[in-house]
Order: structure tokens, then C-alpha cells, then sequence
């Protein structure tokens, strides 16, 4: 098979995001420009300060099938368009879209493991463990930075160990941080900064919704619980806010659930592991690095093995088609040879660079699918 071929799977491939103005890559760039920041541009109503919500985790498929559970959220939905994420749909790379409001390709952050061409070492994106400099790694402005030059005060509300990290850094930098426990606590220390700073752009980080789905599966009682808890706090904020000030409600991928017997461990088999050097990405999305000389022989392997489950491309292919947006020539040599996105509720990874933990997750997402790929992006204007 030549790397020139055509991706195989259960049916077409879907089409590349579109990383503009409707999609994630759009959201905070638009709440910008109704802030009246220079140089943004976006259809929202203009504000005197604005709130951000991103809920990880929380699938646009996912809040539809379970809005029942969900009233403040649902109320939204008919105001709102689809959306997409961006690819691959999972956290760090979203990260990177929604704060710099631009595609994988310019910002960089293309997966869950990617390899750093400087060193040849796989490392993780959203742990950043002995990852490169992260202003280094990605190199562009993000849309905090931009609003504080404005003059307008700029806050992150979430987990204490977010603070300084590596994909903090790379994708979020800019905006002054503070933190709280429960979603509670964080509702409570917004409206509390508002009430002092209407004129500001607060952005408020969530994690437990994508954690639960992890854990328990996307389709379990205890998600549903969990969106219950989020929609009445959300609810709560949004009745506090002073008059002024918008909320926006968003998520950076979605998920389904992937039973154990659906997974195979590369580690263990043979045939899928030739000619692969490195396996990153993570199972849903994964992104092989291949010997020299041994791409088009991995093509075809896993072309024929995966079958209906997924879409099997060389990563040339991947990019014209463009999955990660326009590729800058700096970051096109972080992306691996072969691209292999899942279909339906299956799952590939490599014990040898993934830990047990992540290979036993009943909630799974990264790929192409729009239970992964579709978000919300919800707006309620300035009373």
C-alpha cells in the first residue's frame, strides 16, 4: 500500500474541523471582541465583562441525550449552533485551540503523547513531565495575554495544580490565577471578584464531569449525577453575575464509552507493533512514528486489521485533508507517520507508554466521531 493512499474505515472520513469562529477555536476570541478588545472580531452582544465555563468532557451528543437532567444548559441549546472541538479531541490540543483561538497546527499542542523532534522523547501534552519550555513550544500569543495588554483584568479559576504548569503555560498564559476546591467554591469566588471588577473576562475550569466519565463510563448514573451538580451551580453563577456581564458555556471534546474486551494493547501483539518505533497519541487517536523505511508496511497492517473499526491514513494525508488545520513548518515534524482514528467503541494503546490507568478508562475520546468532536458553546448575553 503507498503512503499516498486513501484512509480506510467503516465509512467516509469525516470532514476536518473548522477551526473558525463558530467552533472552539472561536470562543474566546468572540468574547473578546464583546468586550470591545482591537482586533477581534465575533457576532456576541457587546458586554462590560464577561465569564467563561469550560466543562471537560461535557460532549454536545452527550449533553443533548441527557438535557432532562440538565434545565439551566438546556435552556441554552436553542440559542446555540453546533460546534466542533478540533482533532485530535482531547484536552491539551483543545486547550491549545481555545486559548490561543487557533488550530493544532499553528499552535502546536497535537495530542494527548506526542514526540519532540529535538529530543526523539515521547512525552505527554497534558502532564507536561519533562516536556520542553512551554512558551518554546508553543510560540503564539493566546487570546489572555492579548485581553490583558487591553487593560482588561483577566482571571483563571481552577485546580491549584494547574497553576504554572507546562499546558498552562503553553495554552492559558496571560491571565492572573486563583483557585478552589469544589465547583461551588469556584462559582463563589467569581461572583465574589465580579462584584468588586465587573470589567473583566473570567475563565472558570471544571474537570470532575471528564473525570467521572473516565471512571465511571459516559453512559453511567454517576455522569448524569455529576451533570446534575454542574448545571445548578452553573445556574447559580449565571443568576449572580452582575448586570453587565455575559456567560459562556463551553467543553473541550466529548466521549463514549469503550468496554475492555474493545481494547487491544499493542504492547502485546506482534503484527501491529512491527515497524512502529513510538505509539502516541492516546487510544482513540493514535499517531505512530514508524521506522525508517517501515510506513507503508504499517499502513497496510493496520489497515487490514482495524477493518470497519476505524480510518487508517498516512499522516501526509491527514494533514492535506486538514484534520490539525494549516500545519506550520516548525510543528509539521512533531506529528507521526501514520494517523489511526477510532470509529466505533473501540480502542488501541501501547502499554509500554501509556500506564495501566489510562489503558483501564471506560471513557474514552480523541477521535474523529461527533460524540467526540461535537461541543456546546453556549451563550447567555449581559442582562
Amino acid at each position: 500500500m503507498s503512503s499516498a493512499g486513501s484512509s480506510a474505515g467503516s465509512s467516509a472520513l469525516p470532514p476536518a474541523p473548522g477551526y473558525g469562529a463558530g467552533d472552539l477555536a472561536g470562543v474566546l476570541p468572540s468574547v473578546a471582541a464583546s468586550l470591545g478588545v482591537k482586533g477581534f472580531t465575533g457576532a456576541l452582544p457587546q458586554a462590560r465583562g464577561a465569564v467563561v465555563v469550560l466543562v471537560d468532557g461535557l460532549g454536545l451528543e452527550l449533553l443533548r441525550a441527557r438535557s432532562g437532567h440538565a434545565p439551566f444548559l438546556r435552556s441554552l441549546l436553542p440559542e446555540s449552533t453546533p460546534a466542533t472541538a478540533g482533532f485530535p479531541a482531547t484536552t491539551a490540543t483543545s486547550m491549545g485551540t481555545f486559548g490561543t483561538g487557533l488550530p493544532p497546527g499553528a499552535h502546536g499542542l497535537l495530542g494527548y503523547q506526542v514526540v519532540d523532534p529535538d529530543t526523539g522523547q515521547l512525552f505527554n501534552e497534558l502532564s507536561w513531565e519533562d516536556g520542553p519550555d512551554p512558551r518554546t513550544w508553543q510560540r503564539e500569543t493566546t487570546v489572555f495575554e492579548r485581553v490583558a495588554a487591553a487593560g482588561i483584568a483577566t482571571t483563571m479559576v481552577a485546580n491549584d495544580y494547574f497553576e504554572g504548569s507546562g499546558l498552562t503555560t503553553a495554552a492559558l498564559r496571560g491571565a492572573d490565577f486563583a483557585t478552589a476546591a469544589t465547583l461551588a467554591q469556584r462559582v463563589d469566588l467569581v461572583l465574589a471578584r465580579l462584584r468588586q471588577q465587573p470589567r473583566s473576562l473570567t475563565y472558570l475550569y471544571w474537570g470532575n464531569l471528564d473525570r467521572t466519565g473516565h471512571e465511571h463510563g459516559c453512559g453511567s448514573w454517576e455522569w448524569v449525577d455529576e451533570l446534575e451538580a454542574v448545571d445548578a451551580e452553573l445556574q447559580r453563577l449565571a443568576q449572580g453575575l452582575p448586570a453587565g456581564v455575559s456567560l459562556t458555556v463551553t467543553a473541550d471534546h466529548g466521549m463514549i464509552d469503550v468496554p475492555a474486551d474493545n481494547k487491544v494493547d499493542i504492547a502485546f501483539d506482534d503484527e501491529l507493533a512491527a515497524g512502529v518505533r513510538v505509539t502516541g497519541g492516546e487510544m482513540r487517536a493514535l499517531q505512530l512514528y514508524c521506522e525508517p523505511g517501515a510506513t507503508d508496511d504499517v499502513l497496510a497492517t493496520w489497515t487490514a486489521r482495524l477493518g470497519e473499526q476505524g480510518w487508517v491514513l498516512p499522516m501526509a494525508d491527514a494533514v492535506s485533508r486538514g484534520l490539525f488545520g494549516p500545519v506550520q513548518p516548525h510543528i509539521a515534524p512533531r506529528l507521526g507517520d501514520v494517523l489511526v482514528a477510532m470509529d466505533g467503541p473501540y480502542g488501541y494503546w501501547d502499554s509500554r507508554v501509556m500506564t495501566t490507568t489510562v489503558g483501564g478508562l471506560i471513557g474514552q475520546h480523541g477521535s474523529l466521531t461527533s460524540a467526540e468532536m461535537a461541543v456546546p458553546v453556549l451563550h447567555r448575553p449581559a442582562d
